[in-house]
């Protein structure tokens, strides 16, 4: 059973035009364990929320063209969405990398075998997606800062969902702000990053009423729960880099959709190792595949994993 991480997830994103793909994601006996919590406490759609949301992004530091995308999106919004912070275990540097670069992320998951996303650049900030259930479509850097305690990135993301829970294709949009802040240093602990999703969706031709009554209750509970095992996946991954940098620079090496560059930067920036810097020793055991699929495949699937 792997995750059906779809769309613009592997951003900490929602597009829940993917509907297909979030709703299997939310049922799934293997990811049941843990996301209680997160089900209990999925964000809020209030209007005061949203406002402060809107105020927050930052339309007058934004080139004209990526303004009037944000602009129009935000015009055009059947709904909002303000979801639950995430805590992650990895250095700003890691995080900022993989909400740059989240190709990179992605193909980690396909080298695991844990999702069928596929997101591919096809220009500086801007890519190509299918999620393997239905869902295709593009998404744009629009906008990125960063500053010495976090930083902020506006996707906009542009789609169509063909399958079995629509009558219909479905297409429509999404603005989605990412914010992150380094929490609070704490000797001997790893740094941890505060991460903030707000997604602003626009669903083509689909009425109020269809969104409030079929498709919101989807939305919130796989939009929640993404962003939940994304965020420990992450986590997951930079603790296993930090400990055996040498299984995940070998696992990087699979990473054939991924500039060699990239996977490079990758391991360094999650084992915390400089770039370059050659791994003090080569240990051939303790792979760290099996560790990091492990909360989202079955036995026989870890099995098969491990054989490769």
């Amino acid at each position: 059973m792997t995750v059906r991480l779809s769309a613009l997830v592997c951003l900490g994103l929602v597009c829940p035009i993917a509907l297909e793909g979030m709703a299997r994601a939310a049922g799934e006996s293997s990811l049941a364990a843990g996301i209680a919590g997160v089900l209990a406490d999925s964000g809020s759609s209030g209007r005061e929320v949203r406002r402060r949301a809107v105020e927050t992004i930052p339309l007058d530091r934004m080139g004209r063209a990526e303004r009037q995308v944000a602009e129009q999106a935000l015009q055009q919004t059947t709904l909002y969405r303000h979801l639950p912070a995430a805590s992650i275990t990895c250095d700003a540097g890691l995080l900022d990398f993989i909400l740059t670069k989240p190709e990179a992320l992605v193909d980690v998951w396909r080298v695991l075998g844990i999702s069928r996303l596929a997101l591919d650049p096809t220009a500086p900030g801007r890519w190509r997606l299918s999620d393997g259930y239905g869902t295709v479509g593009t998404v744009q850097l629009l906008h990125r800062e960063r500053s010495d305690r976090g930083g902020l990135c506006v996707f906009h993301g542009r789609g169509a969902y063909d399958g079995p829970l629509a009558p219909k294709q479905l297409t429509g949009s999404c603005l989605v702000v990412v914010r992150y802040v380094a929490e609070p240093a704490v000797p001997g602990v790893c740094p941890r990053q505060t991460v903030q999703v707000d997604a602003f969706l626009d669903v083509d031709g689909v009425g109020l009423e269809l969104v409030a009554r079929t498709l919101q209750p989807l939305i919130v509970r796989s939009a929640a729960t993404n962003a939940h095992e994304i965020s420990l996946f992450v986590s997951q991954f930079a603790a296993a880099a930090a400990r055996n940098p040498e299984a995940v620079s070998r696992l990087a090496d699979r990473m054939t959709r991924t500039l060699p560059q990239d996977r490079s930067t990758l391991v360094a920036l999650a084992s915390g190792r400089r770039m370059g810097t050659p791994p003090a020793s080569v240990r051939q055991t303790d792979d760290v595949q099996a560790e990091l699929a492990a909360r989202w495949m079955d036995a026989g699937q870890l099995d098969a994993l491990q054989q490769r």
